[in-house]
């Protein structure tokens, strides 16, 4: 028997058919999202290699130096002393000024060294006009022997009496020269042009009287000495350098010589060697050399610290990079340079001398190598890179 539906029974039948259809179409469309989402997820894009800036080494003739630090000394360097005794009656100076050769500095109770000196002198005098009448004698004893009217005795009297005096005259001579040149002590000159230094003894003090005393120092500032040790390499260096020249040794110690105070750019002051030691130090592996340098305006004074370099070497197309683009490490310094796929190499190089923020390259470097000289943070060894040509200028510095 069938049961009639019921108006509610429709009404609930529709209701659960149509929740059905709406949890069916919930679920795909959170499929579908889930399975767009899994597919974002897995895609993976990689950057862009960094840019960095490279650049091809310079390429210019360099003058090579022997790069060295040295010390300025005084050509000629004198302490002024007292040689006799007495007590000092003046100054004749300032202090600190420059004095010509010659010129009085100081002077030490003159008096008494002047009365000695002409008591000297007329003891001379008094024996030349002793020997002037012993001579006389003699001459009249020849004369009376040759007539036979004296002995032979006599004239040997005479003869003694005139070698006597003449010897008297000898140390009357002797005498006076020392009390001249007593007398001259008594007034201390400069031996040389030059700057005395500060007096050390004051008027009416007694000097001089038991050993010398120093009065004051003078010193020779122009021209002026630079003191400097070569590293046993940088000698062999200039030595085959020479020999390829032809260079004589007179010729090597007249190669020019540059030097920079500390607050000095560049080289200002120019001179020559002047000196090279024949002998090597073993202890530190140094020669000395020693060069010369004119000083009109005093500017090098005696004990500076300087530096110092020596061109010996002319050098055509040697290969220079930014200074900046030098990294270093325990093997020493090196340059990253970009390989021809783009890949940044660590390459070990060796380095000169600096030329206006340019290193000169000796080794490990090739004239069409890309240098990287910007973005170096950017640049890994091993690694790709976007290389942006760039040209290398004197005051190039790493960004």
């Amino acid at each position: 028997m069938k049961h009639a539906r019921t108006p509610a029974s429709l009404n609930m039948n529709s209701f659960l058919r149509l929740r059905t259809s709406a949890l069916l179409r919930i679920v795909a469309v959170a499929s579908a999202g889930i399975g767009l989402s899994a597919c974002e997820q897995n895609t993976y894009v990689p950057p862009p290699p960094p840019k960095v800036d490279v650049a091809a080494p310079v390429q210019r003739n360099v003058t090579r130096f022997i790069d060295a630090t040295g010390n300025t000394a005084a050509v000629k360097s004198v302490d002024l002393v007292a040689r006799v005794q007495g007590f000092l009656q003046s100054i004749d100076y300032q202090d600190g000024t420059g004095v010509k050769q010659g010129q009085t500095l100081f002077t030490i109770e003159p008096e008494t060294y002047r009365l000695k000196l002409e008591q000297a002198q007329a003891a001379e005098a008094g024996a030349q006009a002793s020997l002037k009448q012993a001579e006389a004698d003699y001459k009249r004893q020849v004369d009376l022997v040759q007539r036979q009217a004296v002995s032979q005795a006599t004239l040997d009297t005479s003869t003694a009496n005139r070698d006597n005096a003449q010897a008297n005259l000898q140390q009357a001579q002797a005498n006076t020269q020392i009390a001249k040149v007593n007398y001259g002590y008594t007034t201390v000159s400069a031996p040389f042009d030059g700057v005395v230094t500060a007096h050390l003894v004051s008027v009416g003090e007694l000097v001089g009287v038991s050993s010398p005393t120093q009065l004051a120092s003078i010193v020779a500032l122009n021209p002026i000495w630079v003191n400097f040790n070569v590293n046993e390499r940088d000698v062999l260096r200039v030595r085959e350098e020479a020999r390829r020249r032809g260079m004589t040794v007179d010729q090597l110690r007249q190669l020019p010589i540059e030097v920079a105070l500390q607050t000095d750019t560049g080289f200002p002051h120019k001179g020559h060697l002047d000196y090279v030691s024949p002998t090597l130090n073993q202890s530190t592996g140094t020669i000395s050399v020693r060069g010369i340098l004119d000083n009109p305006d005093r500017v090098l004074l005696p004990g500076f610290f300087v530096r110092v370099r020596v061109p010996f070497q002319q050098e055509e197309n040697a290969l220079l990079v930014p200074d900046v683009a030098l990294g270093a490490d325990q093997a020493g310094r090196y340059l990253l340079v970009v390989n021809g796929e783009n890949v940044v190499e660590q390459r070990k190089v060796t380095t000169g001398q600096l030329e206006g923020g340019l290193r000169v390259i000796e080794t490990g470097l090739k004239p069409d190598d890309k240098v990287v000289v910007g973005g170096l943070l950017r640049a890994i060894p091993g690694q790709k890179v976007d290389p942006q040509t760039k040209k290398i200028e004197s005051d190039t510095a790493a960004k």
